[in-house]
């Protein structure tokens, strides 16, 4: 794996782009640009922090019980989902179960492929391929790349490609943490009349029957067969959230409330009050079959708006 001074000597971008060590001697891009301010670790390809620079408070949450080490997932920021989502199941993987949840992914060193300063946007490129981890696990014939576009906006595109001979059968997922100031008063718009898949209740096929959804206790939902864009009112930071996504027909709402939170070691018993998760996926049934050969993409992108 390259050290913060080797990137630094191909990739750096004077005062835009530095590679530092954080804890445990994870290898991180920071980002300071005109345009917003960034923090991504190679560890996992991990987002942890993104904010324009107009606006006052950070878009991600990061736990501040996180665990910075390796081979354990960061909490917060925009994990990264890969190849399966939540517990490895028979669908995904056609024989086994073993595995580490929501896939390996996260807890991977990513490789810095590409590093470029384009206007006021800062865009990176890391990648990461198979190892005799991923081959024990089933997964060798396949290559991934997360490109980051980090300005105003915030866009983050996932490419995944079979390089095997075989069908690659995968669930991925971006798994965004919204920093908001009250989840009990956030409004989130775009899934009304979808279907959803209620975690909290046996896995229950049910619809959202309003158009503005509000939380009242632990959710988390799979919304299936969605392409839609979601916008999050939260009236606490008097601003919205947009949501948008290319190449998902899975949208996953997240929080644990307060019954659930403080049973998570790197979470607590009141981070719940802070964010409300939105991921741009592609699981359960929206799982990804792909062909040998090809190549799927899946992107998101979130942009700040005032609330009027």
């Amino acid at each position: 794996m390259a050290s913060a001074n080797d990137l630094n000597a191909l990739y750096s971008i004077p005062g835009v782009l530095e590679f530092t060590t954080g804890p445990n001697e994870l290898v991180r891009a920071e980002i300071t640009s005109p345009s917003c301010s960034a923090e991504l670790y190679l560890h996992g390809a991990h987002l942890t922090q993104w904010k324009p620079t107009d606006t006052a408070e950070p878009v991600l949450f990061l736990s501040p019980l996180s665990g910075f080490a390796p081979g354990k997932a960061i909490r917060g920021g925009i994990p990264v989902i890969f190849p399966w989502f939540g517990a490895r199941s028979e669908e995904v993987t056609g024989h086994s179960k073993d595995g580490g949840q929501h896939g390996f992914a996260r807890t991977t060193e990513w490789e810095v492929a590409f590093a470029a300063s384009v206007g006021d946007a800062v865009h990176l490129v890391l990648t990461f391929g198979p190892s005799n981890a991923t081959r024990a696990l089933g997964f060798d014939g396949f290559r991934a790349a997360l490109e980051f576009r980090l300005g105003e906006e915030l866009h983050v595109r996932m490419t995944v490609a079979n390089e095997g001979s075989e069908p690659l059968v995968f669930e991925e997922a971006l798994h965004t943490y919204l920093q908001v100031g009250d989840p009990e008063q956030v409004k989130l718009h775009g899934l009304g009349q979808t279907e959803f898949l209620d975690k909290f209740d046996d896995f229950k096929r049910k619809t959202q029957d309003n158009e503005v959804l509000t939380l009242t206790g632990a959710t988390d939902r799979p919304y299936l067969n969605t392409t839609a864009s979601i916008t999050i009112e939260d009236p606490a930071f008097a601003r919205k959230l947009v949501v948008g996504k290319g190449g998902s027909r899975t949208t996953v709402v997240w929080n644990p409330w307060s019954e659930l939170s403080g049973t998570m070691a790197d979470l607590g018993p009141d981070a719940w009050q802070h964010f409300v998760c939105v991921e741009a996926a592609n699981a359960f049934e929206d799982r990804i079959t792909l062909s040998p050969k090809a190549a799927h993409i899946m992107e998101t992108t979130i942009s700040v708006e005032p609330l009027a």
